[in-house]
């Protein structure tokens, strides 16, 4: 099977998982109630159809048979995805370079975003012991 693809989402496709994200966990919708959410970006239905079949055929997306029609749903959390992205992005480098990109990332942070990382990392740690 492949792998999920990590490439980032066009504007779209950020649109329609936006859509699944804000589901309660195991709910799904349809093509038709996903078109309906995005009303407002005046959309064919077949667009959607497309991103949608696209975005399963990245394994981003889950889809099961409901009669005629697919009922989708996320296949990871905003959260779980942008971890991932994050993971692949920094496997391919040595131990030196991915602090170094670490290093870049967290000069412009926030306190409350330093805050967030530490009582991350202390979490992290317990888990481990």
């Amino acid at each position: 099977m492949a792998r999920r693809s990590t490439k980032p989402l066009g504007d779209l496709e950020r649109a329609v998982m936006e859509q699944l994200w804000a589901l309660p966990t195991g709910d799904e919708l349809t093509v038709r109630e996903v078109h309906e959410a995005l009303a407002n970006r005046e959309l064919a239905y077949t667009t959607v159809m497309t991103v949608l079949d696209r975005l399963a055929k990245k394994q981003l997306v889950t889809r099961v048979r409901d009669g005629r029609a697919w009922r989708y749903q996320a296949a990871a959390s905003r959260e779980q995805l942008t971890a991932e992205t994050l993971r692949t992005s920094l496997a391919p480098l040595d131990a030196g370079d991915r602090q170094t990109v670490l290093m870049h990332f967290l000069q412009d942070a926030s306190d409350a975003d330093l805050a967030a990382l530490r009582a991350g990392l202390a979490e992290v740690e317990l888990r481990r012991s």
